[in-house]
């Protein structure tokens, strides 16, 4: 059966879109773990109402090879500690499937690293667009004052892996706010680099 187009505005203000089938938000309870700062995590969480972190509002048509997810995430400003505020991560299930991320408020960094540890960050701005290659993990990073929101889209059947992350006590670098007000990356300490054998599975499984 062959689909009816369809169409959805993206409402910047909100950081939404009409026409969506999905939302989900992720609280700053959810993160636990995430930040190397535990003793400021904890005290940002007791003294706020455990604010949410970033929302996702998305149209999904089905699971269907060949069809495309979009959607919008809409990111708050913060840090914990000296980080900033960032998604949880991933990369994707089907791990040869790509992503697009387009720039539309706020200023924010797609941070990318490849299943041997090599990281690359692309700065998004407004009228950006951000292309994720096959085999990246990927997490977007506020680092700016105000809402950070893009669009987004990939291939239907691709899912999330989030473990991937997990397991390596997170990404090999942080991404953390400076003296002057920029950021820099630092190394992740707890780190855990993944084996040849771990690469070359994930690898060969998509060749």
């Amino acid at each position: 059966m062959i689909r009816e187009p369809v169409s959805s505005v993206v409402d910047i203000d909100q950081g939404g879109m009409s026409g969506n089938t999905g939302r989900y938000e992720k609280r700053l309870s959810a993160l636990d773990g995430l930040y190397e700062d535990k003793a400021a995590f904890d005290a940002l969480l007791s003294s706020t109402r455990d604010p949410v972190v970033y929302d996702v509002e998305d149209f999904k048509p089905g699971a269907h090879p060949g069809d495309l997810i979009y959607g919008v995430t809409r990111m708050n400003p913060g840090r914990v500690g000296s980080e900033y505020f960032m998604t949880r991560g991933h990369i994707h299930a089907k791990a040869d499937r790509p992503e697009i991320y387009y720039g539309q408020k706020g200023l924010g960094l797609m941070q990318l690293e490849s299943p041997d540890g090599e990281t690359r960050i692309v700065e998004i701005a407004p009228l950006t667009i951000c292309y994720v290659p096959p085999f990246w993990i990927h997490r977007s990073i506020n680092v700016g004052s105000e809402d950070l929101v893009m669009v987004f889209a990939y291939p239907s059947d691709s899912g999330q892996d989030y473990g991937i992350i997990e397991t390596s006590n997170g990404m090999r670098h942080r991404i953390v706010a400076t003296a002057a007000g920029g950021w820099e990356m630092v190394d992740n300490k707890a780190y855990l680099p993944r084996t040849p054998a771990t690469v070359s599975a994930l690898m060969k499984a998509y060749t």
